[in-house]
C-alpha cells in the first residue's frame, strides 16, 4: 500500500488530530487522502471502504455508531482521552469548586450558561441533576462558535461564567480555565479518541507502522495547542503539526 486514505470529522480539532497522525504515515513513505464530512457521509465511506484510517472515534458513547461490525473497521490506539465538564476562567468565584457550590445566592457567578448546541443535552442533564432552575439559572443554546466566542470573551474579561466545554479544546491552551467538580458524576464519563482501520487495509500496512500508531498519545495538552494554532495564530493543520514535530508548538 502506497497510498492511505484518511478519514476525519469535519472539525478543526479532529482536523488538527488527523494532521498529527499524518506525520506517522508520511514518515513510512505513504501518501495520504483525505475524507471529511458528517457523521452519515463518514458511516457511508467506511461501509463502501473508501476509508482506510479513521481519526477519531469518541468510545464507548460519544461514536458508538463507528464501532458496528459491519463497517468493517477495526479500533487502533487511543490518542487522548475526551471529557465533558463545565469550566471557569481562572482565578474568578474561587469559594465555588464544584457544579454543587453554584447553588449561593450571593450573585458572584453569571447564572445565564451558554452552552454550544452540540452539547446542550449534557448541559441540560447538569441542570436538572443539581436542581440548578430552581435557582435561577438558565441555558442559553448557541451555535457551537458562537458559545466559544462567548467562552473566549468571558475567559479575557475574567467573567464568572460557567463554560461547558470537551477537553481538550484551544480554550484550554494556557490553562487559563479550571474545572468545576462534578460530585454527582453527571455529566459524562471519559471517553477515548481511538483511531479505527479498515480491515483489508490492516493487513497490507507494515507492522511497524501499525505498532507505532498503536502506542501514538498525543494528550489533552497537544491537541488543544494544534487547534490553537490553527483558530488563533493563522497555521493550518499540517503546519501546526509540523510545529508540534519540531517541538516549537509547546514549551519543552
Amino acid at each position: 500500500m502506497t497510498t492511505v486514505t484518511l478519514g476525519h470529522p469535519e472539525t478543526i480539532l479532529h482536523a488538527v488530530a488527523a494532521a498529527a497522525v499524518v506525520r506517522v504515515l508520511e514518515a513510512y513513505d505513504l501518501e495520504v487522502e483525505y475524507v471529511t464530512g458528517g457523521q452519515d457521509e463518514l458511516t457511508a465511506a467506511m461501509k463502501a471502504g473508501g476509508i482506510d484510517l479513521f481519526v477519531s472515534a469518541w468510545l464507548p458513547d460519544v461514536d458508538a455508531r463507528w464501532l458496528d461490525r459491519s463497517l468493517g473497521m477495526d479500533v487502533l490506539g487511543e490518542l487522548y482521552k475526551p471529557v465533558f465538564g463545565w469550566f471557569m476562567p481562572e482565578g474568578c468565584a474561587p469559594d465555588v469548586a464544584s457544579i454543587a457550590d453554584l447553588g449561593r445566592d450571593d450573585g458572584a457567578v453569571n447564572r445565564n450558561i451558554v452552552a454550544p448546541e452540540s452539547a446542550l443535552e449534557r448541559v441540560r442533564l447538569g441542570v436538572g441533576a443539581y436542581g440548578l432552575t430552581e435557582r435561577g439559572f438558565t441555558i442559553e443554546a448557541r451555535p457551537d462558535e458562537d458559545a466559544y466566542q462567548h467562552a473566549a470573551k468571558a475567559i479575557e474579561a475574567g467573567e464568572a461564567s460557567i463554560l461547558p466545554l470537551w477537553q481538550p479544546h484551544f480554550l484550554h491552551h494556557g490553562g487559563r480555565l479550571r474545572p468545576l467538580e462534578d460530585p454527582r458524576n453527571v455529566l459524562a464519563g471519559e471517553q477515548a479518541a481511538r483511531m479505527l482501520v479498515r480491515r483489508e487495509a490492516r493487513a497490507e500496512l507494515d507492522s511497524d507502522l501499525l505498532d507505532e500508531l498503536d502506542e501514538l498519545m498525543l494528550g489533552h495538552k497537544v491537541v488543544s495547542a494544534l487547534e490553537y494554532a490553527v483558530r488563533c495564530d493563522g497555521m493550518s493543520a499540517d503546519e501546526a503539526a509540523e510545529a508540534w514535530q519540531r517541538g516549537k508548538l509547546l514549551p519543552r
